[in-house]
């Protein structure tokens, strides 16, 4: 049905509108775009920061107005981040610095930024390699730590009316003690972030990594992409709208863009189960369809406020309860789901709520979350903590040039998520994808206090530290369950059923095994060139519970070097 709409669409499409790729999701580097639009004071025209990733197109528009009209690009730093961001996207700024001094053999690297290109009038290609080398200690196991990634990075325009990306790359890697924690505790056999993988050597897992689209305009304020990958909503460190802490899935999106307004349509096909076998997935068999519908419509309210509202619905054809039928009303962009679900009669999951941004001053902005899966006020004043009250709260601050100080940027947040939010009667319908969270890595029944300062203390080296408090509440673990303890679910896991639930009254945050997470990381990352960067990283991780798998310290020294992809992290 996605494939059909996107068809009749295609043909339908466009005649006369340039296309533009995304700039692929990095929290490195979306830092670099987002921190100038805080410096301003104002909300940028060209783009709604809510609603990533973002295009290229864009970004190179909005450092171009900043740098005409604000002249913030005063620093070494900012300086050298206005190059790179034009260099990166060139085909939308053509600076003359992008040509290199030296190319290689003649023909590669002709462009600072790309391995190899072609700009023609009618033709437009970049093709990039990938590479992620990394090894480190952990203390906790004992064990050496590797990461090895290869790949290539291709995107272009065809009549610069259709546009194309696709990422391919192989990987094997061993991964820190407290993220194979995260994959096995519940019996899930799952690796953050991935969808299928299978075991490698000693500990190790290998997974193959594809991210693919084509990209399209209907009208000037109107565009369409089609294809296979992430996507993340929200200004924070965190996202308890959707995030892109879960692997990729198929998508059609749209989104339109005009005056002051922005409307985000999204329809997704996730996976509803993982195979349960410690040797990871097999790939023998078809793993079970949902599907997510999104939208979001976000308005700028003078020069310095954002508000906008989402609506999302989690269905699946084979859950029992819509007996295989998919709901083609859902394909509708413009409509409110909860409306449609009463109406037909069915029990998918709906899940609603707004974000919003305020640019205070220059140089400090605040912005939230707030989402609600099911509540009912009587409730809520009565304050008896019953288990439908499920609803999720963030609060945030991003203070850029701290005290005065070129590139120092801090960022704090805070999120509180009611245990049993995001979850449903099933894995067919929890806000889940490959038994991932879509929203936050930890699930529900949570608050967590988080903490990032950024550093740019010259052009090419950025020192960042991040640090979290987390309390949770925690479950049996699977061992324990097989081994004969009782089942539990006290609303963190938002795979298990709500019909399984504890209690139905006095639920409160952080119930069951209580879990205490502190987590502090400090990243070096030097770019030795365009792109090619050397990071040395460390870890320090402690978990503190009464109930021995969750009882925990790990401290972890790596060092990476990485070319044309974004920094791995395990940061919950």
């Amino acid at each position: 049905m996605t494939c059909l709409l996107f068809v009749v669409v295609l043909a339908e499409g466009p005649r006369t509108f340039a296309q533009s790729t995304n700039a692929p999701l990095n929290e490195d580097y979306y830092h670099r775009i987002d921190r100038y639009e805080v410096k301003s004071g104002r909300i940028v025209e060209e783009l709604f920061t809510t609603v990533k990733p973002y295009k290229r197109s864009a970004i190179v528009a909005m450092v171009d107005s900043l740098q005409t009209k604000e002249n913030i690009f005063q620093s070494p730093a900012d300086k050298f981040n206005l190059e790179y961001l034009r260099n990166d996207s060139w085909e939308w700024s053509r600076p003359q610095t992008n040509e290199s001094k030296k190319p290689l053999l003649k023909d590669l690297y002709k462009k600072k930024s790309d391995l190899f290109y072609v700009d023609k009038p009618d033709f437009d290609l970049h093709v990039n390699p990938v590479l992620y080398l990394g090894m480190g200690k952990d203390s906790r196991s004992g064990n050496s730590l590797f990461i090895n990634t290869r790949g290539v990075e291709i995107r272009g325009m065809i009549d610069r009316k259709i546009g194309f990306y696709t990422y391919l790359g192989e990987n094997q890697a061993r991964l820190p003690s407290y993220v194979s924690d995260y994959s096995n505790i519940y019996g899930y056999y799952i690796v953050p972030h991935q969808g299928f993988w299978k075991d490698f050597k000693n500990g190790g897992v290998d997974f193959f990594e594809a991210r693919a689209y084509i990209d399209f305009n209907i009208s000037k304020h109107i565009w369409m992409q089609f294809g296979h990958d992430r996507t993340n909503i929200g200004n924070g460190f965190r996202s308890l709208i959707f995030s892109d802490f879960s692997p990729p899935n198929l998508f059609l999106r749209a989104n339109a863009k005009i005056w002051k307004l922005n409307y985000f349509f999204q329809l997704s096909r996730m996976s509803a189960q993982v195979n349960s076998s410690s040797s990871g997935t097999t790939g023998t068999k078809r793993i079970p369809d949902k599907f997510m519908a999104f939208h979001q419509v976000s308005i700028n309210i003078g020069k310095k406020f954002n508000l906008g509202f989402f609506e999302s619905i989690i269905f699946a054809p084979q859950d029992s309860v819509n007996g295989g039928v998919f709901e083609l009303s859902y394909l509708n962009p413009v409509i409110f789901y909860r409306a449609v679900e009463q109406q037909n009669g069915s029990t998918d999951n709906v899940v609603l709520g707004l974000d919003w941004k305020w640019l205070a001053r220059k140089r400090l902005s605040f912005y939230g979350q707030i989402v609600l899966d099911e509540f009912v006020l009587k409730n809520i004043r009565a304050g008896n903590g019953w288990w439908a009250n499920k609803f999720s709260i963030q609060a945030g601050v991003k203070y850029i040039d701290v005290a005065g100080i070129n590139n120092l940027d801090l960022q704090l947040e805070g999120n509180v998520v009611r245990p049993y939010a995001y979850t449903h009667a099933n894995q067919f319908t929890s806000y889940t994808n490959f038994m991932q969270p879509i929203a936050h890595p930890l699930g529900a029944n949570f608050y967590e206090v988080a903490a990032i300062i950024r550093y740019q203390p010259m052009p090419k080296l950025n020192l960042t530290i991040k640090s979290f408090f987390a309390q949770t509440g925690r479950d049996e673990g699977a061992a324990s369950i097989a081994a004969g303890a009782p089942f539990l679910n006290w609303g963190g896991d938002i795979n298990k059923s709500y019909l399984t639930r504890q209690q139905d009254f006095n639920n409160k945050i952080g119930q069951g095994y209580d879990n205490t997470i502190i987590y502090s990381d400090l990243l070096a990352s030097y770019m030795l060139r365009h792109n090619f960067f050397i990071d040395l990283k460390q870890t320090f991780r402690s978990s503190k519970s009464p109930n021995p798998y969750f009882n925990n310290n790990t401290t972890l020294t790596s060092v990476a070097l990485r070319w044309n992809i974004a920094a791995r992290s395990y940061d919950f």
